[in-house]
């Protein structure tokens, strides 16, 4: 089996200088937990600072792609792409779930299917980008894997699930959508928010995300699914 570093390389072109960091990028904390003789680290603080990365460099080209947009609608489209369950979806596309290292708990009850340790991983791999090639490296990667489907419009069908869900229910007749938080778990620099969508006190979807508002987002795509 290939290791990561020979992964990269072959799909990606990117040889890093520091091997360390790399591997260190697919370390979740549940893995050092259960190695707690060996000198690593987890993926904890790669992810903090890849999640800035990635928003800086999406940002930076909606920006420049969408130059009459207002504000709020780039948000929204912002929101869409670096939500989990997109950021889940290239982990597994860039074949780095195969390289997860999981402590044998997490692996057991599913954790290399986990939205959210998956897209941890794709930021932590940001990260580790960032620190051995800089943000050029970075952003040369986002390009490759992330921006054709921007391009393709991909997002925009996807982007405001809540107004889609208001306009859906109208039809029956004026509603009102409530959002409940129900939790809020994790550090700071890496906290989920679990948000409920209620319309006439009946629970119609549940949501996750990194933010309130993606919560929002997560819980009211989920209700038209449903519906």
């Amino acid at each position: 089996m290939k290791t990561i570093q020979e992964h990269v390389e072959a799909k990606f072109g990117i040889q890093f200088e520091n091997t360390k960091i790399l591997d260190q990028a697919f370390y979740h904390s549940s893995y050092v937990n259960e190695h707690r003789n060996l000198d690593i680290e987890n993926n904890e603080r790669l992810e903090f600072l890849g999640d800035a990365v990635l928003e800086l460099i999406i940002s930076d080209y909606l920006y420049g792609k969408y130059p009459s947009r207002p504000e709020g609608k780039l948000s929204k489209l912002r929101s869409s792409i670096v939500r989990e369950e997109s950021l889940s979806e290239y982990t597994k596309r860039c074949g780095f779930d195969a390289f997860l290292r999981l402590g044998r708990g997490e692996e057991a009850t599913g954790g290399r299917e986990r939205p959210s340790i998956l897209c941890d991983l794709f930021e932590s791999f940001l990260g580790a980008l960032r620190l051995d090639k800089g943000v050029d490296a970075a952003r040369n990667f986002i390009h490759e894997v992330i921006i054709p489907d921007i391009d393709a419009g991909k997002f925009e069908q996807e982007m405001d699930f809540k107004t889609k869900l208001q306009e859906k229910l109208q039809t029956q007749g004026s509603v009102s959508i409530q959002y409940v938080l129900v939790s809020e778990e994790g550090p700071s620099h890496a906290k989920v928010f679990d948000v409920e969508a209620y319309v006439d006190g009946k629970k119609i979807g549940v949501g996750k995300g990194k933010s309130k508002k993606i919560a929002e987002q997560d819980a009211a795509r989920n209700a038209l699914r449903q519906l």
